[in-house]
């Protein structure tokens, strides 16, 4: 029975036109990726070169003054994506994947980005993320909507239960007929990005592809429970249409809308205030008392003693720079936990929700949700500490250029490594499975 059915789907041109609009859409979603990819990787082989010109270039126009060249030069930090990336883009069209820090505050510098053009934005990207977690569920709808209204609206539902041996089994091949050419264009696409992105087949690429398949079945399943009401196409249709409507986009966007009321971040404002304002302030205090704060973080430096009240001193004022962020911390932490309450509570309803969950997870695989970057804007701290105390003994002893290397002003590469959840991938998605599974099985097929 269930060749005979797949050869009657194949006979449909409906069928060809969505699988066909489906493959092309994966394919462009590949390219998109690629493009993606290429852009990454050529600004990462960009920063190298410009590195290098831009140290270059400050050296030429103050050889003689360290602490001056200091305050001008740059030292680059990149958050290399994976290479699966490509197929779930996520936040990093938003959030800089490049830092380009200085010695001075770093509370000033983190949230420093790129101008990105709000068209592109509006839009998105349309990766394979964003097909399988918006399009492919209409696809799925436009299938099976009609799988048993159509049969009772010809006329020859009454044909299929005298040839039939079970209607239930008639249904549920009918279905599978669907499932398993629907699965079959996904797997071809995922198989073509493996080739076409160079993507390793490792934990992260086979969760990837796993949640996908839940996912994908999740929609079936409802789609499956909703046919087995035996309800007429026009209901059929508008029921999927408005759960998919509310999935997709209301609930999401009412959930995102409470959680920032509920945490508001009032701290990414005050957090710039008190870091520009404890530097200021530090104008106006004498420098013995700005420089042993400064020892009491760093009491490595102790020996190179206490600069004179009077003048200007490169010693004291990149002390004074480092305090105005030690002097933030307590509203750059609250800002930091008030995103991390964000985010925990978004993935804790996301249970709840397969679409948010799905969309979440595949992003957090890819390496692409606010995780990441919240992890890579860690790190960036630890680069800015890791480069001043490099530095700050060659300015502090007054040397010159020629003195002090630059080769540790190179360029570092970032990538976050992470351990793949299996059963927070996805056993959010096969409990309601199963749980409409068992509701379509106990309606009768009349």
């Amino acid at each position: 029975m269930y060749s005979i059915l797949l050869k009657q789907f194949f006979k449909s041109r409906t069928s060809l036109l969505g699988l066909g609009l489906t493959l092309a859409l994966g394919i462009t979603s590949l390219v998109i990726g690629k493009k993606f990819l290429d852009e990454q990787a050529l600004a990462a082989s960009q920063v190298v070169e410009e590195q290098a010109a831009h140290v270059e270039r400050n050296i030429a126009l103050h050889p003689d003054d360290l602490g001056l060249l200091f305050y001008y030069l740059k030292f680059t930090l990149v958050n290399t994506p994976k290479p699966l990336a490509s197929l779930s883009i996520g936040q990093r069209d938003v959030h800089p994947e490049i830092m380009r820090v200085n010695m001075l505050t770093l509370e000033g510098q983190k949230y420093d980005t790129e101008l990105v053009n709000p068209v592109n934005l509006l839009f998105g990207n349309m990766d394979l993320s964003f097909l399988i977690v918006y399009v492919f569920p209409l696809i799925i709808i436009a299938f099976t909507y009609n799988l048993f209204s159509q049969e009772n609206e010809t006329g020859t539902w009454r044909i299929v239960g005298v040839m039939a041996k079970s209607k239930g089994n008639y249904m549920l091949n009918k279905l599978l007929v669907r499932i398993s050419v629907l699965m079959a264009t996904v797997l071809f696409i995922l198989i073509a990005g493996l080739f076409l992105l160079d993507i390793p087949v490792d934990e992260a690429f086979l969760a990837f592809s796993l949640l996908s398949v839940c996912y994908l079945l999740f929609w079936f399943s409802l789609s499956y429970w909703v046919v087995s009401l035996q309800k007429n196409s026009n209901v059929n249709a508008l029921m999927l249409l408005s759960i998919w409507l509310t999935l997709v986009v209301l609930v999401p966007a009412t959930l995102n809308n409470f959680i920032t009321t509920y945490y508001p971040i009032p701290e990414a404002l005050s957090t710039m205030i008190k870091q520009r304002d404890a530097y200021h302030q530090k104008w106006d205090t004498n420098k013995r008392e700005t420089m042993e704060k400064f020892y009491g973080r760093y009491p490595q430096f102790t020996s190179y003693g206490y600069p004179p009240e009077e003048g200007f001193n490169w010693m004291w004022y990149y002390a004074m720079q480092y305090l105005g962020d030690e002097e933030s911390q307590v509203e750059s932490q609250s800002m930091k936990e008030k995103v991390r309450l964000r985010e925990e509570t978004s993935k804790m309803w996301a249970y709840l929700i397969p679409t948010m969950h799905t969309q979440l997870s595949l992003n957090g695989l890819a390496g692409t949700d606010l995780s990441n970057y919240m992890a890579f804007l860690e790190h960036t701290k630890g680069f800015h500490e890791q480069v001043r105390l490099t530095y700050y003994p060659a300015i502090f002893s007054n040397f010159t250029t020629d003195q002090i290397g630059f080769e540790k002003g190179k360029p570092h590469f970032f990538q976050e490594s992470r351990e793949v959840n299996w059963a927070y991938a996805l056993l959010p998605l096969l409990v309601p499975i199963l749980l409409f599974a068992v509701l379509a099985s106990r309606n009768k097929w009349d």
